[in-house]
Parts: structure tokens; C-alpha cells; sequence
């Protein structure tokens, strides 16, 4: 068990409803999009924490709930043993210097009539007591070499880059207040494959230069194993799996994370074969109006009138040896790719 010191990011209970409202003039409230509900994390010193799932589980919303780009429902948000939910004003703005976050789209993250140094620059200008003024422009430069760009390119526009350049430019804006917990919120999705690669090798040599914590979230498993020290799988707003990446890529418990696995394409035409392909038949549930009890129950082959009834809590269970969040969780081998 990892000491409480070394944990520098921590959720209880995360919630983050979105209304939905009926009328013109007067609105009234009908119904709620459950996108995060109740979500229970830890972010250790040093680790990569990868969440995975589908489009529109969550994981974006998620993203924003924790650098402070939306306000939750309920819960609490725990940076250094500070909750980030309850402060407010200087507090507030001093503890956010520690949590930054790396946007999906490099090229509509970056404001087009900014050069790139106004860019990297702008964090000083919100928190002035990083750096002074007089040595902004040279930080900036050594932002610019760290991530592998040329420090003379300050007066650039982000038109006059490439994808990946781009995206290396919204790293060394992240890295600007020297936190300790960086979001990546998709980083490497929009670019081509190459250089996902290169991206993906920058951000673990900063870690290890720095001694950064990400959160790393993406769709795509093979690089999310590759980055990360743990993999937690969202569902329809909630965690139906957590463990290392040995745990969730070799022995999966859960229904959805065994069916998310089955459908990574295999390019080895020997080991098809050998494959057993779970098809998830249905839709997934609006999070609007999720189904009771288990939220995957209406997907799963293993589901039965215990899982409409009684909602299955993340824990390690009899045959499950790291939580999840199944009545039925074992272990099953995958035939994967990643």
C-alpha cells in the first residue's frame, strides 16, 4: 500500500450533472447528464494514471472537473490535501498553479493571433510571482528548448507549425508553473502516428526529468499501456475497473474492459484465430437515464437480476484480485494487440 504522502491528487465522490431544462422564458429543470458520477481516484508522486472508455463516458468531463474548467455537482477534488472544490480567490488561483492540463487539439487549443513566446508566456502573466518580469523572455526560450523547439521561434505564429509542434507548444505552456500534476486530455489523438510517438517520449522524459504525475486520458489502449502506471476504465460517468497495466491488459474482471480489449484490431493473421471476439450488442445507455442497479447490465452476457437491482461496488472481490466493479468479476484472457 502506497503512503498517503505520496498521494498528490485525490477525488471522493465526483459528480458533475448537467441539467437539462424544458421552456423559452421560464426554464424549468426536467432531467440530468450524469457525465461524472462519483468518481474515486488517486494520483501518486511520479505515476501515470491512464482512463480509458468510450466517447461520451466521461472522461473529458472529468478532465475539466479537475484542472477547474467546470464546477462539480458534489465531491471533492483533493490537490496536496487541499480541496479544490471549497477555495476560493488567491487560494484558489495558487493552488491551481500545481495542476495544468495539455488540450486535445493542437490546433484549436493555441490562439492564432498570439506568437508562440505570448503564448507560453501568458501563465506569467496570471501569476506573476513565478517568474519575474525581467526573466520572462528567457524562460520562455528554455520552455521552448525543453520541449524540442527552436528558443528563436518566439515570434512565431501557431499557423507557422506543424501538428506536433503545436502540440509540443502547449506542453511547454503546461510546464510554465513548474506543477507537479499535468491533465492530458487526449494529447496525441489528433496527430498522425509518427508522431504520437515522438509526443508520447517527450512527455515520459519530462516526468522523469521533472517528476510530473499525469493523468492520462485517451481512447486508444495501446498508448495508454504504453504511458501508464495504472489504467482505471470509465463507464457511463463511473469506474468500472482499476489496476496496473498488467492487471487490466492481462487478466481483465470486468465485462466491459474484457469487451473493450476483444475489439482492438489484431495484425497478426496467426493469432486470430485465436481470439474470442466479444460482441456488445445495444446501445450504450443515454447518461441521461442510466440504467438501474449495474450500468453496463443492459450489454453484458453476464448479467443477472442482481445487476438491476444492487448497483456493484469498485472493490477487490473473491476472484478479482484489483477493483471492479462487477458482481460477476474473474479474470478472462484476452487475444490483444496492445
Amino acid at each position: 500500500m502506497s503512503d498517503r504522502n505520496d498521494v498528490v491528487l485525490e477525488t471522493k465522490g465526483l459528480v458533475k450533472h448537467f441539467p437539462i431544462t424544458q421552456g423559452i422564458v421560464f426554464q424549468s429543470k426536467v432531467g440530468a447528464v450524469r457525465a461524472v458520477d462519483g468518481v474515486d481516484l488517486q494520483l501518486r508522486r511520479g505515476e501515470t494514471l491512464g482512463v480509458v472508455g468510450e466517447s461520451g463516458c466521461g472522461k473529458s468531463t472529468l478532465a475539466k472537473l479537475l484542472v477547474g474548467l467546470e464546477k462539480p455537482t458534489a465531491g471533492e477534488i483533493n490537490v496536496r490535501g487541499e480541496n479544490m472544490v471549497t477555495l476560493k480567490g488567491g487560494a484558489m488561483r495558487r493552488a491551481r498553479r500545481n495542476i495544468q492540463m495539455v488540450l486535445q487539439d493542437p490546433y484549436t487549443s493555441l490562439n492564432p493571433r498570439m506568437t508562440v513566446g505570448d503564448i507560453i508566456g501568458e501563465p506569467f502573466e496570471i501569476h506573476p510571482e513565478v517568474t519575474p518580469r525581467k526573466g520572462r523572455a528567457r524562460a520562455v526560450q528554455d520552455l521552448l528548448d525543453t520541449v524540442g523547439l527552436n528558443p528563436d521561434h518566439v515570434n512565431r505564429y501557431p499557423h507557422q507549425f506543424s501538428g506536433g509542434q503545436r502540440q509540443r507548444i502547449g506542453i511547454a505552456r503546461a510546464l510554465a508553473l513548474k506543477p507537479e500534476i499535468i491533465v492530458c486530455d487526449e494529447p496525441v489523438s489528433a496527430l498522425d502516428v509518427s508522431i504520437q510517438a515522438q509526443v508520447i517520449n517527450l512527455l515520459e522524459g519530462l516526468q522523469n526529468d521533472f517528476g510530473l504525475s499525469y493523468i492520462f486520458i485517451a481512447h486508444d489502449l495501446s498508448v495508454v499501456r504504453h504511458i501508464s502506471d495504472r489504467v482505471a476504465v470509465m463507464y457511463l460517468g463511473k469506474i468500472v475497473e482499476i489496476g496496473n497495466d498488467e492487471q487490466i491488459y492481462e487478466q481483465p474482471t470486468h465485462p466491459y474492459t474484457q469487451a473493450l480489449l476483444s475489439a482492438v484490431p489484431v495484425p497478426d493473421p496467426r493469432l486470430r484465430g485465436l481470439r474470442d471476439q466479444i460482441v456488445l450488442e445495444g446501445d450504450v445507455p443515454s447518461p441521461a437515464n442510466p440504467p438501474s442497479g449495474c450500468r453496463f447490465r443492459t450489454r453484458c452476457w453476464k448479467a443477472e437480476s442482481i445487476c438491476a437491482e444492487q448497483e456493484p461496488l469498485l472493490q477487490i472481490r473473491e476472484r478479482s484480485p484489483h477493483p471492479s466493479a462487477c458482481h460477476f468479476a474473474e479474470p478472462r484472457d484476452v487475444v490483444h494487440a496492445v
